[in-house]
């Protein structure tokens, strides 16, 4: 299995590009892993929400197969504990899906289109966090994800 986060706009945030190095490394042992970064949509000012989704949307779905499995990280998704996420990962990969896709969406969320064409949605949590802190967030429960299916000792519950 193959798992890639999409995610709209870059970060020049050197924190957080750290973070997502040391975690991506991590990954490496484990599984088939990317991010994929969706340039940020130009000219927004003159834009409404709901335009902006539409197009964050478009790129989106060009950059999504018809055999994915599309999950969207979203406030009003399944929240899931570290072992529950592993569990359902561990289904993913038991089911033959070969390649699992997580969206992070831009500013304003997701347009409809895009809750349409996704297989599941996941919450990971109530608080809201920036766009660019929640891509260090999913890539390190990705890795811990790993390390629980395999028995390691990073997580202790």
């Amino acid at each position: 299995m193959k798992i890639t986060l999409l995610a709209i706009g870059k970060t020049d945030d050197s924190y957080v590009l750290e973070g997502l190095d040391k975690y991506l490394k991590r990954l490496k042992h484990y599984i088939k892993f990317e991010i994929q970064i969706i340039p940020d949509i130009k000219k927004v000012k003159n834009l409404s929400e709901e335009e902006q989704k539409n197009k964050e949307s478009e790129q989106f779905l060009k950059n999504i197969q018809p055999t994915d499995f599309v999950v969207i990280l979203d406030e009003r998704g399944t929240e899931l504990s570290s072992l529950q996420f592993a569990d359902f990962l561990n289904k993913k990969m038991i089911a033959s899906v070969s390649h699992l896709v997580f969206l992070i969406g831009g500013p304003y969320g997701f347009d409809q289109s895009i809750y349409q064409r996704a297989n599941y949605k996941i919450s990971l949590s109530k608080l809201t966090f920036s766009h660019q802190m929640i891509r260090l967030f999913f890539v390190e429960q990705i890795y811990r994800a790993f390390t629980i299916l395999k028995g390691e000792p990073y997580h202790h519950e």
